[in-house]
């Protein structure tokens, strides 16, 4: 016990020392292009648990000041669900975007026998395969899925399977929503985000990382690390830039961390301020269709 208790706090320690210590010195983990050696602490450092200790001080720090000045906590929360919001309702027109692109497809494909798209003005254009376009629409869900779940979570236009969080008492649904940040969403998060980032980089650079690597194995191949960005599709002249789904895993992953931050601290906030504090702040979308408000409400 007093081992695990040591090493937990011990890490916590090196987790703030290694915040500044990164400040102060960004050239050792930003210069990739001059020095290999920093892109494989980047790497390293990414999944780390120095990273994730380091994070975890941070929110220690922002949530004991928070307890001493509410309205601190109460901004964190407020910076954090804004960012949510802005993030999900722009990206939400990558549904319309896919509608317009796929009715184009069709009617060059259908109508005028067309085989191939060109996006650009005067002699600078963007020319693939029709078969490349149908491909890309898959990116338009990714990115719906992947940068709007945040501001779906703070709409509360999730789907939920209620077992007795609907009968709960007030203060007992805010300690169900803590216990659920603290204990399922953010470990889930964190996991994603570490075999993510592995995941990404695996497909990025040559010779491949794995997450059981140390950094003396990888600063051993900062010599004859190079640049190798996945470039291909499924099919001969489909679409070939599936790295950016893998970049849009850890995205979801970070949104949804930061989420669960918010969360927590917004039901700490409320438990603690009673019924009235119930979805302070909250920036939801107006549907102007009371029938359809309702609906989400019930939702």
């Amino acid at each position: 016990m007093l081992d695990a208790l040591s090493w937990f706090f011990g890490n916590l320690w090196a987790g703030v020392a290694g915040i500044f210590v990164a400040l102060a010195n960004p050239g050792a983990w930003l210069n990739w292009f001059e020095d290999s050696e920093s892109l494989m602490r980047f790497i390293f450092y990414g999944a780390s648990t120095e990273l994730f200790f380091a994070l975890l001080a941070i929110f220690t720090a922002v949530l004991i000041a928070g307890l001493f000045h509410r309205p601190f906590l109460w901004g964190v929360v407020r910076v954090i669900e804004y960012g949510q919001n802005t993030l999900g309702r722009f990206f939400a027109y990558a549904a319309l975007l896919l509608v317009l692109q796929q009715v184009v497809i069709i009617f060059l494909q259908r109508l005028f026998r067309e085989g191939a798209i060109t996006f650009g003005i005067g002699d600078v254009g963007f020319t693939q395969d029709i078969s490349w376009w149908s491909e890309e629409l898959k990116l338009y869900n990714a990115l719906i899925v992947a940068l709007c779940v945040g501001y779906t979570f703070v709409q509360g236009g999730h789907v939920r399977v209620d077992l007795f969080y609907a009968g709960a008492k007030y203060r007992t649904k805010k300690i169900v929503d803590m216990l659920g940040s603290a204990l399922l969403l953010m470990p889930l998060t964190v996991v994603i985000w570490m075999f993510a980032w592995y995941f990404m980089w695996r497909n990025m650079i040559r010779p491949p990382v794995a997450v059981t690597n140390t950094l003396d194995q990888m600063l051993s191949r900062a010599q004859v690390v190079r640049w190798d960005i996945e470039t291909i599709g499924f099919s001969p002249n489909g679409f070939n830039a599936y790295i950016l789904f893998k970049v849009l895993i850890l995205a979801f992953a970070g949104l949804m961390f930061l989420m669960a931050w918010s969360f927590l601290y917004r039901s700490l906030l409320e438990c603690i301020e009673g019924p009235e504090s119930d979805g302070k702040y909250i920036d939801k979308d107006q549907l102007g269709d009371e029938i359809a408000e309702t609906a989400s409400e019930i939702h």
